[in-house]
């Protein structure tokens, strides 16, 4: 008798033997630590058991795998350092969790054509610190980029504190190279900036979360690395002042590298764990790094700080040293470490609007949490309008959980109501599927899962993420 999980075929013995024989007994593990090791990510409350681990060395390797994994039905969920923050990497359909810590090498970087290729496994911060040392520059900078990788990026559409300037990953990358579901290769782009030769398959597979097919190899986009960078501070009494600010500071023509905006409750966790001098006696605070050729870094610096005492900063301060800077930084990047730390669960989400509609939203998730009287701090990339509400909570509370679903429905519903999104970086994977229709429509659900359907028919590819119809929201789910 075939044993099937979720309509899907749960591993034979043969199909065992067949895999090890592919991959090597040392890069197969289904042993229960192994399992357990894989069965979540850094999404609060979403844990699923895979049927096995599987850690390939190559391409094809990848394309064997596939191939038997589609002929029989087998779930596929490719996954990098594990810290999505929407369950995109959960197993929780059971199957083969792919891990690409063997294929984490720099294949190029092309000085000529400023491009980087590198395999999924590449650690970005590695990535970043390999281009910089030939004084060049790849933007994209989540905040998990000292762990998470290249691959995991891509599949995401990570951004970061860069993005207002930048851009995000989509942006930077050039071409792809993928293995479908049924086991082929296909290449994507290439090192030519531009390339109009059928669709953007290099777009569709960006953002796309693994429910599409396996990335193995990219080509980056690189741009010269900036000549100087400065970092300011502004502080404010209120929390609409600083929103507006922001909004003001954009509206004025000026685009910062950065510009991050704390809530209080946020500043003051923050500086208790990383101690790096953070005001604690303000309701709000900005962060704003400009970078550039020094003329300009300087008149721009010097005309956001005007903008922010014309909008009440209380203070506006310039970091005297580079070691300064680089600790408020890392202090903002810290945030979600530091907050994790007041309660058993974090969820942080990113509900995104228009930069112009940042002072709307901010007060509206202040009076929701009073609402639902549950605690939620703000912070995020203020510049493009992506803030983190992120709720401190307890997951064995159902009552208090049930508050917490209810305030982030509305959260959602306002971001989408002020004409934003329901995720700007984090994805869809399975906490917000019941979201994704209120931002596309049924329409646009109906031409994603066709999409989906031509490339998968089978269903194998990270199943259950997106548009799935038994949608569960912040669950245990036991393998």
């Amino acid at each position: 008798m075939v044993i099937t999980k979720g309509g899907l075929l749960v591993i034979t013995e043969a199909i065992r033997s067949q895999l090890i024989e592919i991959v090597g007994s040392a890069q197969y593990h289904d042993s229960n630590e192994a399992k357990l090791s894989y069965s979540y990510d850094a999404t609060p409350n979403y844990q699923a058991l895979p049927d096995a681990v599987i850690m390939p060395k190559n391409r094809e390797q990848i394309q064997a795998v596939l191939k038997i994994c589609n002929q029989h039905t087998i779930p596929i969920v490719p996954r990098g350092s594990g810290t999505n923050l929407s369950a995109g990497t959960c197993p929780t359909q059971g199957g083969i969790v792919l891990v690409f810590n063997h294929m984490n090498r720099i294949l190029e970087i092309d000085e000529e054509n400023l491009t980087v290729t590198v395999q999924p496994g590449v650690i970005t911060k590695k990535l970043i610190e390999a281009v910089e040392a030939r004084g060049l520059f790849y933007p994209p900078d989540p905040s998990s980029m000292k762990i998470s990788t290249i691959g995991g990026n891509i599949n995401e559409c990570s951004g970061g504190l860069r993005g207002l300037k930048y851009g995000v990953t989509k942006d930077y990358v050039l071409g792809l190279e993928i293995v479908l579901p049924n086991g082929d290769c296909m290449r994507t782009g290439g090192k030519s900036p531009k390339d109009v030769a059928g669709y953007d398959l290099t777009k569709l597979f960006v953002g796309s979360e693994g429910t599409l097919g396996v990335v193995t190899e990219a080509t980056l986009k690189l741009i010269p690395i900036p000549e100087t960078k400065k970092t300011m501070l502004a502080l404010f009494e209120d929390l609409d002042a600083a929103a507006s600010t922001v909004s003001a500071i954009i509206s004025n023509r000026i685009i910062p590298a950065t510009l991050e905006f704390l809530d209080q409750p946020t500043c003051k966790v923050v500086e208790d764990f990383a101690k790096v001098g953070l005001p604690t006696d303000v309701n709000a605070v900005l962060l704003i790094e400009q970078d550039g050729p020094p003329e300009v870094v300087e008149r721009d610096m010097e005309r956001i700080a005007q903008i922010c005492k014309d909008g009440h900063a209380r203070s506006v301060k310039i970091a005297q040293s580079k070691t300064e800077a680089e600790a408020l930084s890392t202090a903002r990047r810290a945030a979600l470490s530091a907050l994790a730390r007041l309660r058993p669960t974090t969820i942080l989400e990113d509900a995104t609007v228009p930069r112009s509609k940042i002072s709307e939203m901010v007060r509206a998730i202040n009076q929701i949490a009073e609402k639902y009287q549950v605690t939620i701090c703000t912070f995020g990339h203020a510049g493009d309008g992506n803030l983190h509400p992120t709720c401190l909570t307890d997951g064995r509370n159902k009552e208090e959980m049930h508050l917490v679903e209810q305030a982030f429905d509305e959260i959602f519903r306002k971001a989408i109501e002020l004409g934003g999104t329901i995720t700007g970086e984090h994805g869809v994977g399975e906490m917000k599927l019941p979201y994704l229709s209120l931002k596309v429509g049924e329409e646009g659900v109906a031409a994603m899962k066709a999409i989906k359907q031509a490339f998968d028919p089978n269903g194998i590819m990270n199943p259950g993420k997106m548009f799935a119809r038994d949608a569960r929201k912040r669950v245990v789910i036991n393998g």
